[in-house]
């Protein structure tokens, strides 16, 4: 497996977190590698082999104190506790105070934000696609995480569709705009293709992770869409597979380097 370990300077030394990619498993298209390889799907619900996906989730779980808390993400904005999931409830954020447990959240354009503490004692990681961020699922997490004794708050965005491929139409303009003026700036009107927008995900999610006193956010350089040979696609590809990013306190997994 190929993983990307968050290009994130301020995170604390005791919080360990990684971003899976499509490269190096054994799914067939269309969940491959893009290069006539094996993909690396986690997803169970995308219609792939669940062979594969167990396979990989089990090479995974080698690199981890623990099992990831899986969630059926719904586009929604309900946090859980990481420690007290069982099974895969549906929910779009998950944060932990506990050492060895893993949060987790799967995309394949969605915008996966990793959050913690600058103290190192709480994580979270939040599904913010389109409708999550518009329903409050960032809000939600730092909230949830502030419960658990956080003060400053630190962020990381990992792979998502990229501003210049996520055209939407202006309902989803309105969506942010409406409550919020600032967001303007992140939708870009097309103009040849009338009441359609360019969103930038990463900068919506910069604006409302700022607007909870969270200016600390590194990431937001991939692109899904046109990193084919990384990346799973929903918005290229259809059916597709799904990456995982996840984070969680101390314990060991014995990963260095930048790209692994």
């Amino acid at each position: 497996m190929t993983i990307l370990i968050p290009d994130w300077p301020q995170m604390p030394r005791h919080v360990r977190a990684i971003s899976t990619t499509r490269v190096g498993g054994i799914s067939l298209p269309p969940f491959d590698d893009g290069q006539l390889g094996g993909g690396f799907n986690l997803g169970l619900h995308v219609g792939d082999d669940p062979s594969a996906v167990r396979h990989h989730r089990a090479l995974l779980r080698e690199l981890l104190p623990a099992e990831p808390a899986w969630l059926t993400q719904v586009h929604g904005s309900v946090v859980l506790d990481a420690g007290e999931v069982e099974g895969a409830p549906q929910a779009d954020a998950s944060i932990s105070d506990q050492s060895g447990v893993v949060c987790a959240i799967l995309t394949a354009d969605c915008l996966p934000v990793l959050l913690c503490d600058a103290s190192g004692s709480v994580v979270g990681a939040a599904h913010a696609g389109w409708r999550g961020l518009a329903g409050g699922v960032l809000q939600n997490s730092v909230a949830a995480m502030r419960k658990k004794g956080a003060a400053e708050l630190l962020a990381w965005l990992g792979p998502a569709i990229g501003p210049q491929q996520f055209e939407v139409g202006s309902e989803v303009v309105d969506a942010f705009v409406s409550g919020n003026p600032l967001a303007a700036p992140a939708f870009t009107a097309r103009p040849d293709y009338k009441g359609k927008y360019l969103a930038d995900l990463y900068q919506l999610a910069r604006l409302i992770l700022a607007g909870q006193g969270v200016t600390q956010v590194a990431g937001g350089t991939h692109c899904t869409v046109t990193e084919q040979d990384k990346f799973y696609s929903f918005r290229r590809n259809g059916q597709t597979g799904r990456m995982a990013s996840l984070i969680w306190l101390d314990g060991s997994c014995g990963v260095t380097a930048r790209e692994h």
